[in-house]
Parts: structure tokens; C-alpha cells; sequence
């Protein structure tokens, strides 16, 4: 972001960037990692403890099981939440945030804040 950019006009009216982004900035790769549905959501539910996986299914109304499952699995690979076995019979599993992911709950609060200000 620190980058200007400047936009040409040539003499056949054709617009150039001088120095167009050729990768995802920083917000696009953030937004890639943090942006997917219910992965913010899933992280705010885990600040405090690790949760099993059917109490975040409660807290996270709107959100399918399948949903649900599918985004902590992309988290974990990511390294955003960890994953333990509790049981096997009848099979029990708990999530917790990573320090990784505890890193961005700054970021979460602040766009709480912002939502709430602005009555989104």
C-alpha cells in the first residue's frame, strides 16, 4: 500500500497504471486467509477457550454443519485453529485458536467496532 499509483493516458486514449500491482497486495492476501465465510465468526467463538465442534454449531446459528466443518478444516491447515480428539466412541472434538490466529482478533475487534458504529 505504500505504493502510488499513477494513471497515464496515452494519445489514443488508452489508461495505463505505471506501476500496477502484478500480485495481491497485503488486503487481498489477508482477506483470502481471514475474508471466507464464518472464519471471522469462528475465530471470535474461540478467543476465550477451545469449543467442541457441536456447541461452535449452536453458537454459530446460520452456518451448516458441513459449512462449518469445511471452513475449521481450511483454518486448520491454515494454522489459524488446532483440532484434538477428545473420544473416539462416541467421536468428541475440540477447536482452539492458534497464537497465529489470536493475532487477529485485534483486527476482528476493531471491525466490530466499526460495524456497530456505523449501524451495518
Amino acid at each position: 500500500m505504500g505504493n502510488f499509483l499513477e494513471i497515464i493516458t496515452h494519445d489514443n486514449g488508452q489508461k495505463q497504471a505505471t506501476e500496477p500491482c502484478l500480485e495481491p497486495c497485503s488486503i487481498e492476501r489477508g482477506m483470502r486467509l481471514l475474508g471466507g465465510k464464518w472464519k471471522g465468526s469462528i475465530l471470535w467463538h474461540l478467543k476465550e477457550h477451545p469449543v467442541r465442534f457441536n456447541d461452535l454449531a449452536r453458537q454459530i446459528g446460520g452456518a451448516s454443519k458441513k459449512m462449518l466443518s469445511q471452513r475449521l478444516q481450511e483454518m486448520e491447515e491454515e494454522g489459524l485453529v488446532k483440532r484434538e480428539v477428545v473420544s473416539d466412541r462416541p467421536i468428541a472434538v475440540t477447536y482452539e485458536i492458534t497464537e497465529f490466529g489470536k493475532s487477529a482478533l485485534g483486527f476482528l475487534e476493531e471491525l466490530k467496532n466499526w460495524v456497530e458504529k456505523h449501524q451495518l
